[in-house]
């Protein structure tokens, strides 16, 4: 962050989605707490901070009578903690923009923090709305992007609110800066072997970062139920696994393109199954193409694991994005703690690990792994569509 914040104010647009359980607690504060070096930084130099975000879709889940649900979407359920985290008193505003924010804002000392209400209970953030963007942007001297988890959403807060201030007086937070430095080190110039490994439940979710793998990796490793439509397009048997029949010539495509690029596509071997969606349902381990009738598969196998393993280990760059099998079910999470302590292992050994995605940063996190590969990703949509090639507006909208 090149900027100065002496007795500057400074608009920073966090991701503080963080989730909740019941009693509007938080349960991970990763996001919080991967923003703090930032915040710090500023009021280090003499600053104040601004923070903006969202938390959750309150415009989508109105109560009844059609009306904002406040209560859940508020961001003052986070205003204790962070005040912990910082050290300091964090001041709330109950709006984001208007003559509170305004007079809020005004009043707000260098070392102080305030943290504006919830983006979303405004139509116009989702809209990209110039005239809400106009309002935030006159709360600060200066504007700091460290969400990149919303980088890939034209919103009024993460994009057009940039338009606003010129060049020397926005900058990318420390997290945003470290989340394209990271994804650029496996985009880039790469050390070689690079292996990706791609799990999740469909192959419509992932199709333009498959094809966009396939164009630069050494190995593709496919896990997870998108697995299954790439054994069925080759003729397997699948019983009733997930399966994409839309997306069957596609597959076929897939592994065509794998082998003219001489790009080593692998699948699971076997599989463990089961005759029902849940965790204690009856269980056996058989071949990926030949599942019986009425049975699914919910976890890559032994020999898969193995398979696995020994690409991930001779690898020097790994890209990790989607679990192996369904990962919330304990019964059936084995393959996907396995490909996590293979990835550790491999960093352990010299490799650059880069894990995006929600439940592989789950698994890393569950297993008290995220220290032992080189870097965990904040943004699972964002994180996908950069790595897919696509320019971020979020990004974007700062070189302008």
């Amino acid at each position: 962050m090149q900027l100065d914040f002496k007795n500057k104010k400074a608009l920073v647009r966090v991701d503080f989605n963080v989730p909740l359980n019941n009693n509007f607690e938080i349960t991970d504060d990763t996001r919080i707490q991967a923003a703090i070096p930032t915040i710090k930084h500023i009021l280090d130099q003499g600053g104040s901070v601004i923070l903006m975000s969202h938390l959750g879709r309150p415009q989508k889940q109105k109560m009844e009578d059609g009306s904002l649900n406040i209560k859940k979407f508020t961001l003052r359920h986070l205003v204790n903690h962070l005040s912990e985290l910082l050290g300091i008193s964090v001041k709330f505003c109950p709006d984001s923009v208007g003559p509170e924010a305004q007079k809020m804002a005004t009043s707000i000392k260098s070392g102080e923090v305030l943290l504006l209400e919830n983006t979303r209970f405004y139509p116009g953030e989702e809209k990209g709305d110039e005239a809400y963007a106009k309002q935030l942007a006159q709360l600060a001297d200066v504007y700091v992007n460290d969400a990149f988890g919303t980088a890939h959403r034209a919103h009024a807060s993460t994009t057009l609110v940039a338009q606003f201030f010129s060049k020397d007086k926005k900058t990318f937070g420390f997290l945003m800066d470290a989340e394209i430095t990271n994804a650029n080190k496996v985009l880039n110039n790469p050390n070689r072997p690079l292996t990706a490994i791609v799990g999740g439940a469909k192959v419509s979710d992932k199709i333009l970062l498959l094809e966009r793998l396939l164009d630069f990796v050494d190995n593709l490793i496919v896990g997870g139920g998108m697995a299954y439509t790439f054994i069925k397009a080759q003729g397997g048997d699948i019983g009733k696994s997930l399966v994409e029949e839309d997306k069957l010539d596609l597959a076929i495509k897939l592994l065509a393109k794998a082998r003219d690029k001489k790009v080593s596509l692998l699948l699971p071997v076997d599989s463990y199954i089961a005759d029902d969606f849940k965790n204690d349902a009856q269980r056996k381990l058989v071949d990926s193409n030949n599942i019986p009738d009425g049975w699914m598969g919910l976890d890559i196998g032994e020999q898969a694991i193995d398979t696995f393993k020994g690409v991930i280990y001779n690898s020097k760059t790994l890209l990790w994005n989607g679990p192996m099998g369904v990962f919330e079910f304990s019964n059936f999470a084995n393959g996907t703690k396995a490909i996590a302590e293979a990835v550790a292992e491999a960093t352990a050994k010299g490799a650059f690990s880069l894990v995006g995605g929600g439940d592989s940063v789950a698994a890393v996190n569950q297993m008290n792994l995220a220290d032992k590969v080189s870097y965990v990703s904040t943004g699972g949509g964002a994180m996908l569509e950069f790595l897919e090639g696509k320019e971020l507006p979020g990004i974007k909208a700062m070189k302008a």
